[in-house]
């Protein structure tokens, strides 16, 4: 029997970090993953914050204007590919932007001036967040990395992924799947 090479399209879940992950940049990340395919995936680290970066002093870079909500959008660290390049993760009730990605869950991806003036002004998505970067994986790497146990995938949540719990969302996302750290083991096994 051929092995079956087909690929479980990931675009939508959580990848949720083993605790023995070898990268420190993902060690205990929880990440959205937003697109995969037979090329590869993408996805937005959700529970890495960029504390030293206020949205506000963003978007004025930008030329933009912000209210006093804009400070409430939150700043992460989306993953170390392109960390200079921005990205708006949001709720899909907001779709004006016609390059908006639309991610399975009820999520939306935005990398557009557009998004940013809208929640600067106060308008936009109810929920949104903004990540520095992302998190990229070549053809079947991420696959390799799940074979070897280096991630757990769940179902995404807009409470669990916009909670402002930045420290709890990890264990919040194993308890989503019945798990909790303690029993996680570094070794897998194969029947």
């Amino acid at each position: 029997m051929a092995p079956d090479n087909t690929i479980t399209d990931l675009t939508g879940k959580l990848l949720i970090a083993m605790p023995d992950m070898g990268d420190p940049r993902f060690e205990r990340s929880v990440v959205l993953i937003c697109s995969h395919s037979e090329d590869g995936a993408m996805g937005l680290i959700v529970n890495k914050s960029v504390d030293e970066v206020k949205f506000a002093q963003v978007v004025e870079q930008l030329g933009v204007t912000a209210n006093s909500r804009a400070n409430q959008t939150p700043i992460h660290f989306g993953g170390p590919v392109e960390t200079g390049r921005g990205f708006v993760l949001h709720s899909d009730d907001y779709d004006e932007s016609p390059s908006s990605m639309k991610v399975p869950g009820g999520f939306r991806v935005t990398a557009t001036l557009d998004v940013l003036e809208a929640l600067a002004g106060g308008a936009g998505p109810a929920q949104a967040l903004m990540a520095l970067g992302y998190a990229g994986w070549g053809p079947g790497q991420l696959e390799g990395e799940l074979q070897h146990n280096g991630w757990l995938t769940a179902d995404a949540s807009g409470d669990l992924v916009f909670s402002d719990d930045n420290d709890g969302k990890w264990d919040a996302a194993l308890k989503s799947l019945g798990v909790s750290a303690l029993h996680l083991s570094a070794t897998g096994g194969r029947a």
